[in-house]
């Protein structure tokens, strides 16, 4: 019976360590940003979806020059105000600061690398 009772605690030792690597990991992976910059375009869609851990998804359309076929940027957004700056600028052009954070483990946190922390309305 020693034995058995050694490796559940070896078990349960062993899944406490995966899970606190874990999450080590996922802190680092949010805390630290490949890179930062800004992206200016026209607001196209912004939605909050996810099945089991809801997202704000937002998507740009960035042009260079006026009749040129646009680049689409795909951000997610974490800030609830900022959701709700982006949600009243549907349709208008904007302007957002963004960072990147890469290898983030689960799409819960987001279905992009692009994570926005500020955003304002363009003139």
């Amino acid at each position: 019976m020693p034995t058995h009772r050694r490796i559940s605690l070896i078990l349960v030792a062993l899944l406490a360590a995966a899970a606190a690597a874990f999450s080590l990991y996922t802190w680092i992976a949010m805390s630290w940003s490949y890179s930062e910059g800004e992206r200016a375009g026209y607001l196209q869609k912004f939605s909050r979806k996810g099945w089991l851990c809801k997202t704000w998804e937002g998507e740009m359309l960035l042009s260079s020059m006026p009749g040129a076929i646009p680049e689409r940027f795909a951000f997610t957004v974490r800030d609830d105000k900022l959701a709700a700056q982006l949600s009243a600028a549907a349709g208008k052009r904007v302007v957002i600061s963004y960072a990147q954070h890469r290898g983030v483990p689960s799409s819960c946190f987001g279905e992009t690398e692009y994570f926005v922390e500020k955003v304002a309305v363009a003139p």
